[in-house]
């Protein structure tokens, strides 16, 4: 589906842009385990981002009910996930890692349930 490589395609350019941004902005100014919880951002940002663009890609060939929530699992985890740890090391505000297992839910969920939906077609 058009939507989402487009979704996806953009997510995984916003993706190399805060890890450039991390490599070269923040490396002097957090610490190295923070620099780390930045990077674990970025690398599960672009993982679901390339999953987008794979949903993209086979919804051209199967029912938009197989991917639809999938793909927005996917996205709310990137927003969660990954925002939580963007915003826990750039603000300091330590209590947004309780939130950040929740999009780690998200991406599971989104695996999970489209494996399933690929089953079940």
């Amino acid at each position: 589906m058009k939507a989402w490589l487009i979704v996806g395609a953009s997510l995984a350019g916003l993706a190399v842009l805060l890890g450039a941004f991390g490599a070269h902005a923040l490396k002097s100014k957090v610490s190295p385990e923070d620099l780390l919880i930045f990077e674990t951002g970025v690398r599960y940002h672009m993982y679901h981002a390339l999953g987008l663009l794979f949903i993209g890609i086979v919804g051209f060939q199967v029912s938009q009910d197989l991917i639809q929530i999938p793909a927005y699992l996917f996205t709310a985890g990137i927003l969660i996930f990954s925002g939580s740890l963007y915003l826990l090391v750039l603000t300091n505000t330590r209590w947004l890692g309780a939130i950040t297992p929740i999009g780690g839910l998200c991406f599971i969920a989104g695996w999970f349930l489209l494996a399933f939906n690929f089953y079940r077609s």
